[in-house]
């Protein structure tokens, strides 16, 4: 919010420009449900706010875990039905963050076999 009052509205392709997201990315997450509802401008132009901006930051995040499409859809669907679904999304959040938990074990253990690796061949072309 501004200090006149009025909240400040972002085109389509301002949001591109900050996010990163192409414009036919946010069209399509508005179109599958992941994005809440985008108001218009009286010529029916998206007009993006800040809790927008927010959101697809959020969205975000959810992809760099890996989450499904599907599962981030399934969140939105349960923010927009309200505080009643608190648990469910924790669970799913939950389950997420076990998941991201697992792979960061995994990429460490193959981390350290690549490390030995090259500890090993950086010893041997000393050597030589």
């Amino acid at each position: 919010m501004s200090l006149t009052g009025t909240q400040t509205r972002y085109t389509i392709s301002e949001v591109e420009a900050l996010t990163g997201l192409s414009q036919h990315t946010l069209r399509w997450y508005e179109r599958i449900g992941l994005m809440p509802h985008v108001d218009r401008s009286h010529s029916g132009q998206r007009r993006f706010s800040d809790a927008d901006l927010r959101w697809l930051s959020f969205v975000g995040k959810l992809r760099a875990t890996g989450m499904s499409v599907a599962d981030m859809v399934t969140y939105a669907e349960l923010v927009r039905e309200g505080e009643h679904t608190v648990d469910r999304r924790r669970e799913l959040l939950e389950r997420t963050r076990r998941e991201v938990r697992a792979r960061i074990t995994e990429l460490t253990d193959a981390l350290a076999v690549l490390d030995f690796k090259i500890e090993l061949y950086t010893g041997k072309a000393a050597r030589q």
